[in-house]
């Protein structure tokens, strides 16, 4: 009979344990979005969409598949009952883009009646053409997006959502689940991560291939909207897609290089000097973070404001990477 090693098992005991955590956690999340849908108003039912898509809902015996499918109608109930909710209605959108078989056309028409001017609305029509491979229908959205005067996915907007309605039913959720403010925070970030930023490569699949100088001006003007938007992906995905369409050894290119390396410094900067002096002050940390975003929709924002609060330079000095 073979023996298995004492570091085999060890990994093994490990694993076990992870996977029960994480069950447990699930189960956990699945009884917070209950507690959350018996409140019935919209942004209950939106956090409780956003919990429940990220995983199985054993509790209400359905498959992933079909689980996902529910917590989309959640989030379309959400933006029935609050229909000039941005945060809300590209959640549900992002959800159903997200789902398998779920017809996107609805949330996107209502996303783009909510927010016309904000280029990001057309991510999904543009992921649906682009794998259908349609050129035409690639060159058209590309031309209602560089329309647009903004780009943004909300994401601060959906981290204080999902703060704000774990905290108003702190009292009825499990006892071991976010059971603090720096808990609850961490949880709405990883949500929010996860759940409202789309996958960016459709775009830049499409505007790689922009031999056509119609096609190339949309994608040039569309990475310049980008590079100010609310989150900082999008913004780093701009400075990538004018990079690619602009000269390599050009005055552009270097302009590009330097905006991107002073966000990039920013953005470090600012979390090192975003933490705590003492253990028992993250969870008021964790609130001053809210009330920035709450305050700044835009990433980048909130870090300027935390170099400003540390009365530490906006840009690098010279010579720093």
């Amino acid at each position: 009979m073979r023996t298995v090693s004492p570091a085999l098992f060890l990994w093994l005991l490990s694993v076990a344990l992870h996977a029960a955590a994480a069950d447990r956690y699930q189960a956990w999340r699945t009884a917070a979005a209950q507690v959350l849908i018996s409140r019935g108003d919209a942004r209950s039912l939106a956090t409780a969409a956003a919990l429940s898509f990220v995983g199985p809902l054993p509790k209400l015996k359905m498959d992933f598949a079909a689980g996902k499918s529910a917590s989309v109608q959640l989030a379309a109930s959400a933006s029935e009952l609050d229909p000039e909710n941005p945060s809300i209605a590209w959640l549900r959108l992002e959800l159903c883009a997200a789902t398998p078989a779920c017809d996107i056309r609805e949330a996107a028409t209502t996303m783009r009646w909510i927010d016309a001017d904000n280029g990001a609305v057309w991510m999904a029509t543009l992921a649906a053409a682009e794998k259908d491979r349609d050129s035409v229908e690639v060159d058209r959205v590309l031309q209602e997006m560089a329309q647009g005067s903004r780009f943004d996915l909300y994401f601060n907007r959906t981290v204080v959502l999902v703060f704000d309605s774990l905290k108003q039913v702190a009292a009825d959720l499990p006892a071991g689940y976010v059971p603090s403010d720096l808990s609850r925070l961490s949880e709405a970030m990883a949500i929010a991560g996860a759940e409202v930023v789309p996958p960016l490569a459709p775009l830049l699949a499409a505007c790689r291939e922009s031999s056509a100088a119609e096609r190339r001006d949309n994608c040039l003007k569309l990475s310049k909207t980008m590079q100010h938007g609310d989150a900082v992906v999008t913004q780093i995905a701009g400075f990538t897609l004018e990079r690619r369409l602009t000269a390599p050894d050009g005055k552009e290119a270097r302009s590009i290089a330097e905006r991107r390396r002073v966000l990039e410094w920013r953005i470090a900067t600012a979390s090192q000097n975003d933490v705590p002096l003492f253990p028992w002050s993250t969870n008021a940390l964790a609130r001053a973070r809210i009330a920035q975003m709450r305050a700044a929709p835009r990433e980048e924002d909130l870090d300027i404001a935390i170099l400003r609060k540390r009365r530490l330079p906006l840009e690098p000095p010279e010579g720093r990477p």
